[in-house]
């Protein structure tokens, strides 16, 4: 872990294999709270798994798309969750008519981990991914990680134009 970066067997397989753990130690209700492992895994923990609730986490593409005036939008992800067809299918089903650019963000996730947000650096490399998709005319971004909330103090002044 982090995800990100991993191929999407090797996602699978860990988080049936921890849902299988949590099983056995009587769980009965799951909550996979990583977009990452939600987009690989949560269908296989469902079929392991029929008659267990199960909660996931996705990216937030509908409420974007519903709310942008712009109709274009961006999304923020890891590598796994960016090429993930369950991205482009939430694409499908909740951004008709809505321009939807998906940029993944290589090491993110371990940066914040490692508590690097506060890098000038991270914080370069974070407006240089984001700014050309502002340019572009996105009015919102979807945070498609859930370690990218840690990034809103270098994320809200891009958004708001460079605003502190």
């Amino acid at each position: 872990v982090p995800y990100g970066s991993k191929p999407e067997g090797f996602i699978r397989g860990r988080v049936v294999a921890i849902g299988e753990h949590l099983v056995n130690a009587g769980c009965g209700l799951l909550v996979v709270a990583c977009n990452t492992a939600t987009v690989a895994a949560v269908r296989a923990l469902r079929e392991r798994f029929p008659l267990l609730p199960i909660v996931g986490i996705e990216p937030g593409v509908k409420p974007a798309a519903a709310a942008s005036r712009t109709k274009r939008i961006a999304v923020l992800a890891t590598e796994a969750t960016a090429r993930s067809e369950r991205l482009a299918t939430l694409i499908r089903e909740h951004a008709a008519g809505v321009e939807v650019l998906v940029e993944p963000c290589p090491g993110w996730a371990t940066r914040v981990e490692a508590l690097h947000v506060d890098d000038r650096g991270f914080a370069a490399e974070i407006a240089t991914r984001v700014e050309p998709l502002l340019a572009a005319g996105a009015d919102r971004l979807v945070l498609g990680c859930t370690h990218y909330s840690f990034l809103a103090p270098v994320l809200a002044p891009l958004a708001a134009g460079g605003a502190e």
